[in-house]
């Protein structure tokens, strides 16, 4: 594979890269891409983190980057994830979440055995510079930034937060540089801990990120859409002045359970949850169904999308391309209910491979005890 091949696997279905032309030049250069993207441990995952994320890390793989999956327990832990519960964290952080994280990439075509798993604890314990490191970060932020910053812990902006919740986004970027991650990868929500990163390369002085030949580079950072739920915006028709923070409030959340799809859902919940969606007729821009459709099923390869209807409703309907799918339900040649149906079936389809691994005695009674916890969390 040649460089333009690997940039092209590298960059594709991306929202953002910081940035282009570094990344051409540490491809050019023949400087090893080390990738990480770190996950709190918390409750089931759901279609973003298991599909989204882990359809990215294998077109990673395909180019040839290392990559690592971060298990964010202390992260989890100041972000009150399982109910506050350090040890009920770690103790899910492998027998759940990086299985399913795992399967999840076997599902979408990666190779689980070829990524690294690192638990934030060992990562930690392992590295006693990473405390150096923290503080070195924090010497060359403010803290006005780092306030402003809390919007990757799901938090609004001016929220009133504990303190240690102050310590997340320098750990964040403490942890790309003990690392050594040189490409960084998330969500977009995650962008702000990712331009400190970029931002304090050249100023840290412990353990700096270096090319083979000791020069000191700054890393990359890519970021993913971000699945939105399929409930409906929380304002409608929306204000054009705030596109931004209604997609913020969209994005898919594993607190609306009813809004999101989770990887070990049955057909049957799977079908009746974006039965429900918001889908108004004619929506292209704010509809949740086309723009699972778009990320998840034309992104993955996974079209032609097929459309099965009755003779009398205009019979079957098939479509190569996101874009053909999109102007012909503009121009309501498409009812949202079919849609739905076709979505439904790929996403039962694309996640089969997962629900047969949970199915699985061991990994189920994994399962079941996560669900049992969390059902106690919900009441304390």
């Amino acid at each position: 594979m040649n460089n333009d091949e690997r940039f092209q696997l590298i960059t594709r279905n991306v929202q953002e890269i910081l940035t282009e032309d570094r990344l051409r030049e540490y491809l050019d250069k023949n400087i090893p891409l080390r990738h990480y993207i770190g996950f709190e441990v918390s409750g089931e995952i759901h279609l973003g983190t298991g599909v989204q994320c882990m359809a990215k890390v294998a077109d990673f793989q395909r180019a040839g980057v290392e990559c690592t999956l971060f298990l964010a327990d202390w992260h989890s832990w100041i972000n009150d994830k399982l109910g506050g519960d350090i040890e009920l964290i770690r103790s899910f952080a492998y027998d759940y979440f990086a299985e399913g994280l795992k399967a999840c990439l076997k599902a979408v075509g990666g190779d689980p055995d070829g990524v690294k798993l690192v638990l934030g604890s060992d990562l930690y314990r392992d590295n006693p510079d990473y405390w150096t490191a923290l503080i070195d970060v924090c010497k060359n932020t403010t803290l006005n930034r780092i306030m402003r910053s809390i919007t990757i812990l799901g938090r609004a902006e001016g929220d009133s937060v504990d303190f240690a919740k102050l310590v997340y986004p320098p750990m964040q970027v403490a942890d790309i540089y003990t690392m050594g991650v040189n490409l960084a990868h998330a969500g977009q929500d995650q962008r702000k801990a990712h331009v400190i990163a970029l931002d304090v390369a050249n100023q840290i002085k412990t353990l700096p990120l270096t090319a083979p030949d000791g020069e000191r580079i700054t890393p990359l950072a890519i970021h993913h859409h971000l699945l939105i739920g399929l409930g409906k915006p929380p304002m409608w028709p929306i204000d054009p002045e705030r596109k931004q923070d209604v997609w913020a409030a969209m994005k898919m959340s594993k607190s609306k359970p009813d809004t999101a799809v989770f990887i070990t859902d049955e057909p049957d919940e799977i079908r009746r949850k974006i039965k429900k969606a918001f889908c108004p007729e004619g929506e292209i821009e704010f509809n949740p169904v086309l723009d699972w459709a778009k990320h998840t099923l034309f992104a993955l390869g996974r079209g032609p999308l097929k459309i099965s209807r009755k003779p009398e409703w205009g019979g079957d309907l098939s479509y190569d391309t996101f874009d053909e799918l999109c102007a012909d339900f503009a121009e309501k040649q498409l009812h949202p209910m079919d849609l739905k149906t076709a979505v439904a079936d790929n996403i039962i389809d694309l996640l089969t491979p997962v629900r047969d691994h949970f199915s699985q005695p061991g990994p189920k009674a994994v399962l079941q005890n996560l669900r049992d916890v969390m059902k106690k969390v919900k009441l304390r």
